[in-house]
C-alpha cells in the first residue's frame, strides 16, 4: 500500500509541476472546468491497477485532455522492476505504429506547402513504384500518396516486403536507408490493385520516404523541423540519448520477464541506444505521454497548438474522416465499425462506446491513443508489454462516462 501511495504522490507532483525541458508545461485544469467528472475519471486508477495487480503489466501512464487542457495524468507501477524504479509521467516509451500518425501529418504539411501532391502517381517521387506489378502485369492505375496514407496502395506488410527484398538478393530492411529500399521496390509484387482493397502495410515507410523527398531532409530531421520543434516535443525521436536512458521503459513479456523489443518495421532485437539506419516511418519513434499529447492536441485543435499552426483546419478534418474508396467498406483489423482516414482509423459505425468520428491507432508494444474531435477529447495510454494489453479498451468507457455535461444534455433531449 505504501508503494502505491508513493507512486500516486509522485504522479500528482509531475501532473502539476513537471514541464518539458523547454519549460512549457501542458495546460492543466480541474475536470469540471471542461465538463468532465473528476470522480469518474478517478476510476482509471483502479482499472490500471488491476492490470498491475494481476501481473499483466509492470506499469503504465495515462493522460486525458479535453478542450486543449489536461484533466488526468497519472503513472502507475514500475518502469523497471529489477531496479525498483517507478513509472513516471515523463517515462519514454517505444511507440511503434503510433509513429504512422506523425509521419502522416508531416506528409500533409508538405502537401499544403506544395512540396508533395496527394493524388498524382507516387512514382513521380519514387520511380520504382511505377514498375511494381500485380500478378505479373501493370496495375490498372498507379498508387498515390492518398493510397499510401489510407493503406489502399496494394503493398504487402513489412515482413513480406523484407522477405521479397532478401529473395531478390537485396539487403534487409534493417540494413537499408529509406532511399536505398525505395529504389528496390519493383522487386516486390503488389497484393491487389491500388484502390481496390485495404491492407495494413509497408505504405507508411513509403510515405516516410516521400516526406524525405518533399522536405529535402532525412526523416529524423524532417520530423524535427515539421512537427517536433513547433510542438515542443522534446523527448520524441528514433533513439533514446544516453542522458535520458534512466527514463526509458523496460519492455516486458509474459510473466513480466524483460525482453528486447524488435527493430521497428523489421525483426530482430533493437535497444534504441543509437539512431538506426532504417528510420521507420511505420514504427520507429520513441516518445512520452506529454509529447504525444501535444501532437494529439494539435489535431483536436484543428491543426494548431501552443500558438503554432501546423495544418489547416480543413486538412485535419479530411485526415480524420473516412477516405476509403467506394466498395472497400470497413478495415479488416478489429474492432469492427472503422474506416480509415489519412493516417488514422476512423469510427464510421457505432459498435460500442466509441462515437462516430473517433480517430485512433496503436503501437504493437502497448501504446494507444484516440481522439474525438466532436468531444474535443484526446486520450493516450502507454505501456511497453508483449503481448500488448489493450488498456485503451477499458479506459475508453470510463472517459466517456466522465463527460458530465453531455449526459445532462442527453437527458434533457
Amino acid at each position: 500500500m505504501r508503494n502505491v501511495l508513493t507512486i500516486f504522490f509522485l504522479s500528482a507532483v509531475f501532473l502539476v509541476a513537471a514541464p518539458n525541458v523547454s519549460g512549457q508545461a501542458l495546460p492543466v485544469v480541474d475536470p469540471g472546468e471542461v465538463g468532465m467528472s473528476e470522480d469518474v475519471l478517478s476510476r482509471i486508477d483502479s482499472v490500471i491497477q488491476n492490470f498491475i495487480d494481476e501481473k499483466q503489466l509492470a506499469g503504465a501512464v495515462t493522460i486525458v485532455a479535453r478542450r486543449g487542457k489536461v484533466v488526468q495524468f497519472q503513472s502507475y507501477g514500475m518502469r523497471d522492476i529489477a531496479a525498483q524504479s517507478p513509472m513516471r509521467n515523463d517515462t519514454i516509451f517505444r511507440i511503434y505504429s503510433m509513429t504512422k500518425a506523425v509521419v502522416s501529418v508531416a506528409a500533409m504539411i508538405l502537401v499544403e506547402k506544395g512540396s508533395l501532391e496527394l493524388d498524382v502517381p507516387a512514382s513521380k517521387y519514387v520511380p520504382a513504384l511505377g514498375r511494381m506489378k500485380f500478378k505479373g502485369k501493370d496495375p490498372q492505375r498507379q498508387m498515390t500518396l492518398r493510397d499510401l496514407l489510407r493503406h489502399t496502395a496494394g503493398l504487402p506488410n513489412n515482413v513480406s516486403t523484407d522477405r521479397s527484398l532478401r529473395s531478390a538478393g537485396h539487403p534487409s530492411l534493417a540494413d537499408s536507408t529509406l532511399e536505398e529500399m525505395m529504389n528496390r521496390l519493383d522487386s516486390i509484387p503488389l497484393i491487389y490493385e491500388p484502390g481496390k482493397g485495404w491492407y495494413y502495410s509497408f505504405a507508411a515507410d513509403v510515405v516516410a520516404r516521400l516526406v524525405e523527398i518533399g522536405s529535402k531532409n532525412p526523416l529524423d530531421q524532417a520530423l524535427s523541423e515539421l512537427v517536433f520543434e513547433p510542438l515542443r516535443m522534446v523527448d520524441t525521436g528514433f533513439h533514446v540519448p544516453k542522458e535520458k536512458w534512466d527514463r526509458f521503459a523496460v519492455a516486458y513479456g509474459n510473466g513480466l520477464k524483460p525482453i528486447i523489443g524488435p527493430q521497428p518495421g523489421t525483426s530482430g532485437p533493437f535497444i534504441f541506444d543509437e539512431p538506426p539506419k532504417f528510420l521507420s516511418g511505420g514504427g520507429g519513434l520513441v516518445s512520452t505521454a506529454s509529447d504525444y499529447m501535444r501532437f494529439c492536441l494539435m489535431l483536436t485543435g484543428g491543426g494548431e497548438f501552443g500558438g503554432k499552426r501546423l495544418l489547416k483546419e480543413e486538412t485535419v478534418k479530411i485526415m480524420l474522416s473516412d477516405q476509403l474508396p467506394e466498395g472497400v467498406g470497413e478495415i479488416s483489423r478489429p474492432p469492427k465499425g472503422r474506416g480509415f482516414g489519412l493516417g488514422f482509423a476512423v469510427r464510421i459505425r457505432k459498435t460500442d462506446r466509441s462515437p462516430i468520428g473517433e480517430s485512433e491507432w496503436l503501437g504493437g508494444l502497448g501504446t494507444e491513443f484516440f481522439i474525438s474531435p466532436d468531444h474535443e477529447l484526446a486520450v493516450i495510454t502507454l505501456s511497453n508489454q508483449s503481448p500488448m494489453r489493450q488498456i485503451k479498451s477499458v479506459v475508453r468507457p470510463v472517459v466517456y462516462d466522465a463527460i458530465s455535461e453531455e449526459k445532462d444534455q442527453a437527458e434533457n433531449d
